[in-house]
């Protein structure tokens, strides 16, 4: 028998908590915590993010809502999201929703009076005390899932005479189909990107029409061009999606990476410029906008325009100097705005005051206790930056071992290039750095999309 459907509306990837400006992990809370704890109470737990693409609030996230037997709600960090979410569920399910946050969060006054459960973040914001927090999230979830649990929708409790709409068995019969046939689709285009480019076409021309695909499959399908190299099927896919799904921040800033690997530069600036002009600063948009001053740069130098190359160099450095101001924990534009400011002659002296900080940014997400390959690569720049060879090795190996996708160590790759050119005109020895990349090369070439 199917066990009963748990979904989890939080934030996810890093957000910081405006009410303690504690940073928290989110990605790490779910797996480590919530996701443990409804399994252990024997429920099967769908997360919200997986269903959304840049916070977009579609017809499969009410279902999932309405029609989930349970749901958990962390309150933490007042994502307006969340609590919107957890409106439209406590109006049509009086009981079975469990609450919680993590410690010292200060909750807006109207949820004040709601029970919820605390958890504890250690100073990395991920938990400090997964089993024993996770057990007291299960034991509220297997209260709720007594015949005649407490009331804990606040319209049901002080509206009186309030009574739940009518939820046909046939339509969660339906929509558990559904939700099942979305896990599938995911599987299929996982299992395709295993095989290479053309078999994630096969996947898509399955899958049918994409007005009736939901957003989640959507994307997954476009971040499954993404890592088959697929840049031309990345932008076509992207100019079909409905309207409200293809202006998602998550999809324009996928759309302007396609285009700039497509060689459309010029368009893709466009895109995110127009992004940060209605959506604000952000790390993301900026780093992929350096990208693409990044690739002018180099096409500009490559053809001897050496007057554009080097006004070029500049915006690039200048971008992804904002992303970096813009989150000092997001060290991915950091640590291209100091390797391109080695390129410069002579190299930018803010290079120096940048490397520690940049180092620093590094390290905190690594004590987090999440690192992925990007983390390691990082360390790896900063190492070949500093001419510490030991540090280099070290990093190249954590960053072999974590590799996913072709195109992550390919990137690294042209970065190191980038340091070993300009080290070897100044007649620097740079042989040790040819040895780095010829392990990155090999290990590009063993995976899908490669070679």
């Amino acid at each position: 028998m199917p066990r009963p459907l748990c979904f989890v509306l939080m934030p996810f990837g890093r957000k910081t908590d405006p009410s303690s400006g504690q940073s928290l992990d989110f990605d790490a809370i779910y797996k480590r915590l919530i996701q443990p704890a409804i399994e252990a109470a024997d429920l099967e737990p769908i997360r919200a993010d997986e269903e959304q693409a840049g916070g977009i609030i579609h017809k499969p996230m009410f279902e999932r809502l309405i029609l989930c037997e349970y749901a958990v709600a962390d309150l933490t960090a007042a994502n307006a999201n969340v609590y919107y979410e957890l409106g439209v569920r406590h109006a049509v399910r009086p009981r079975s929703t469990v609450q919680i946050f993590a410690g010292g969060t200060r909750l807006p006054f109207d949820l004040g009076p709601l029970r919820g459960l605390p958890y504890a973040v250690d100073a990395a914001g991920v938990p400090q005390d997964a089993d024993g927090d996770g057990a007291a999230l299960t034991a509220a979830l297997r209260s709720a899932r007594q015949r005649h649990s407490d009331t804990d929708s606040p319209i049901f409790q002080l509206v009186d005479g309030m009574s739940p709409p009518d939820i046909s068995r046939l339509k969660t019969d339906v929509f558990r189909q559904q939700v099942e046939y979305s896990a599938q689709q995911k599987a299929r285009l996982a299992e395709a990107r295993s095989r290479g480019e053309e078999a994630v076409r096969e996947a898509r021309d399955e899958l049918g029409p994409l007005a009736d695909l939901e957003s989640g499959v959507a994307i997954d399908l476009l971040l499954s061009f993404r890592a088959v190299k697929a840049w031309r099927e990345m932008i076509d896919l992207t100019e079909a999606l409905p309207d409200p799904l293809a202006r998602t921040v998550l999809v324009q800033e996928q759309y302007a990476l396609a285009l700039n690997r497509a060689g459309e530069g010029e368009k893709a600036e466009r895109v995110l410029t127009d992004l940060l002009a209605r959506r604000g600063p952000s790390s993301e948009t900026y780093g992929l906008l350096g990208r693409v001053y990044k690739d002018r740069w180099q096409a500009a130098r490559d053809a001897g325009r050496e007057m554009q190359a080097r006004g070029l160099l500049k915006k690039a450095v200048e971008a992804y100097l904002s992303g970096f101001e813009t989150d000092w924990r997001d060290a991915y534009p950091g640590i291209n705005a100091v390797t391109l400011m080695e390129q410069m002659e002579p190299p930018d002296a803010r290079q120096q005051e940048l490397l520690p900080v940049v180092t620093y940014a590094v390290q905190r997400r690594l004590a987090g206790g999440t690192p992925d390959y990007w983390d390691h690569a990082t360390l790896l720049e900063l190492a070949v930056l500093g001419r510490d060879r030991d540090a280099a090795a070290d990093a190249l190996g954590d960053a072999l071992a974590a590799v996913r996708e072709s195109w992550e160590p390919e990137t690294t790759l042209r970065n190191l290039h980038l340091i070993r050119d300009a080290r070897r005109d100044r007649g620097e020895e740079t042989g040790w750095l040819d040895e780095i990349g010829e392990a990155l090369e090999e290990a590009a070439g063993e995976l899908p999309g490669g070679g």
